[in-house]
């Protein structure tokens, strides 16, 4: 590929970045502006309808799920590795600050409903099972997030990894992750899905910078709803 093309394809995707080391980033992203209030994200495609399990804290127990149960709502995936809860795989602080407060404030308007499943793990990106990890977990949300709240912030248990073997342009996010930067990589990455399940942004969940783009990146989604709506 001459640089000319290179060029010309950057402009429509840039993709894949983030997981190649330091220069680089494994990112499904059509666009990082937001200067266009019509502009729609990149299309990567239906994510097959995994199951897994959420859990209640009410009832200290869990319930069965799929992810194509929650079309109609915006998505966001992530992990948590209960070794390191707050700065590991992802900056609980700064997602509070700077994605969950709006989803809280926002959560009665249907049009920009956001759910946020949250997949407890091991360093190395294992399923954790024991219930009491999800108590534990649940405290620390409720201390360090005083307005946390279960049914919009889920946390879940079930083969993660499955959900991170996504296919997108000959590359693949769980196995590129795990064979550049070792075994759990892929848990730094937080997905944003539309209300059909369709994977529209990759980023990492660690990093405020990233963060503050992938909410610029959940406004553009809520817009492109909302133009939809208006027409």
């Amino acid at each position: 590929m001459n640089n000319k093309t290179g060029k010309g394809k950057l402009k429509v995707l840039v993709a894949f970045l983030l997981v190649f080391g330091p220069a680089a980033t494994l990112i499904f992203i059509s666009t990082r502006g937001c200067k266009h209030s019509f502009q729609e994200l990149k299309d990567f495609k239906q994510l097959p309808n995994h199951s897994f399990s959420i859990y209640s804290p009410e009832k200290n127990s869990f319930l069965q799920k799929k992810l194509h149960d929650y079309q109609g709502d915006i998505i966001f995936v992530s992990t948590i590795q209960t070794s390191c809860p707050s700065n590991c795989q992802i900056s609980l602080f700064n997602f509070r600050e700077l994605i969950y407060n709006h989803i809280y404030e926002n959560k009665r308007k249907k049009l920009k409903q956001v759910r946020i499943i949250s997949f407890l793990t091991d360093e190395n990106g294992n399923p954790i099972n024991d219930a009491s990890k999800f108590q534990t977990m649940t405290e620390i949300l409720k201390d360090q997030i005083p307005n946390y709240d279960p049914s919009l912030w889920t946390l879940a248990r079930g083969d993660v990894k499955a959900i991170y073997n996504i296919e997108s342009n000959g590359q693949n996010l769980l196995k590129s992750s795990e064979k550049k930067n070792n075994h759990g990589a892929f848990q730094k990455f937080l997905l944003l899905l539309d209300k059909n399940s369709h994977l529209r942004m990759v980023l990492p969940a660690n990093k405020e910078g990233e963060i503050r783009v992938m909410f610029e990146h959940l406004a553009l989604l809520q817009k492109e709803y909302d133009k939809k709506r208006i027409d």
